[in-house]
Parts: C-alpha cells; sequence; structure tokens
C-alpha cells in the first residue's frame, strides 16, 4: 500500500512540475515524454538486436559517408515532414495552413495537447525528425551498410538536384528581370 502511495506522489510531483514549467501555454510534456521513451526504446532494441547477432559497429565510416548521410537526412526529413504528397501520414496530427516552399505544405498541429499534439510537432518539424532519420541511418550502417550507402546516396542526389532546381529558377528570375 505505501507503494502506491509513493508512486502517487511521485505522479503528483511530476504533474506539479508540468504545471509549473507550462505556466499559462499550452505544451504537452507528457506527449513529449512519451515520443522520448519511444526513442529511446528503439535505440535501445537496435542495440540489443546488433549485440545478440554480433554486429560490430562500422569500422570504415568515411567522411563521405557522413556528407551523403547529413544530405539524406535533410532530404528525407523535410519531405516526410513538408512535402504535400506525404501530408496523408501527418493529417491525423496537423491541419493544412497554407502553402510553403517549392511542392510544400505549412500545416499546424492539432490541439488539445498530448500525446497526438506531441507526435504533429514531431512530424512537422524538419529539424526534429533529423534525429530520427539520423538514427535510422546510422542503425543502418549497423545491419544492412551496403543497402544504407545506397539509400543515402540516393537522397543526397536528391537534394542536389532539388538545389539545381532552386538555382535555375533563380537564375531564370534574373535573365528575365
Amino acid at each position: 500500500m505505501a507503494q502506491h502511495a509513493g508512486i502517487r506522489d511521485l505522479a503528483a510531483a511530476g504533474r506539479a512540475e508540468a504545471d509549473t514549467y507550462r505556466g499559462s501555454n499550452d505544451r504537452p510534456l507528457g506527449g513529449y515524454l512519451v515520443v522520448m521513451l519511444v526513442y529511446t526504446s528503439l535505440v535501445a532494441a537496435a542495440a540489443v538486436a546488433a549485440a545478440v547477432t554480433g554486429r560490430r559497429l562500422p569500422r570504415d565510416l568515411r567522411v563521405s559517408d557522413i556528407v551523403l548521410t547529413a544530405m539524406a537526412t535533410h532530404k528525407l526529413a523535410r519531405t516526410l515532414s513538408k512535402d504535400a504528397v506525404t501530408s496523408p501520414l501527418r493529417a491525423p496530427f496537423t491541419r493544412y495552413a497554407d502553402t510553403g516552399g517549392p511542392a510544400e505544405v505549412m500545416e499546424e498541429v492539432r490541439k488539445p495537447s498530448g500525446l497526438r499534439h506531441s507526435i504533429g510537432e514531431l512530424l512537422t518539424c524538419p529539424f526534429c525528425l533529423d534525429m530520427w532519420v539520423v538514427t535510422a541511418f546510422t542503425i543502418g550502417h549497423v545491419f544492412a551498410p551496403r543497402l544504407t550507402r545506397l539509400v543515402t546516396a540516393a537522397l543526397s542526389a536528391l537534394t542536389g538536384a532539388d538545389f539545381l532546381q532552386l538555382a535555375y529558377a533563380k537564375a531564370q528570375q534574373i535573365a528575365e528581370g
């Protein structure tokens, strides 16, 4: 019985701290906690799977792998968080607000706060998704390095193509006065 009282006291103290942190703002700390626990659990599961299967950390991770992974992370996170075509993935957590950059949309996170809100924030923020995407690519380098290099190279080429499209459009605007 005392154990349950201790847990209740701890939960009440956590709620009080969250309320103090939030003030009059709507911050879904419980949802953030769940998202962090899911992320940590996935990383831990990958580490356990690597240990059980005898996987080793890559010995030959080169600067080019890091550059490709950075560019691929940028592209995949941006695609997941902003592309119009991927909006059905975000729709349960967001509302359409406006168009954004080329082939992109701007979305607002659905209220009320909580897990749905936290996931909406994650899915609409390319900077937030970067951590999840780079973690997936890092795990890929452990379990499927050749496939991961191929995927990161393809996404990096797509990133380069995007920047060339933007540069071409800007050059066209300049040429047209």
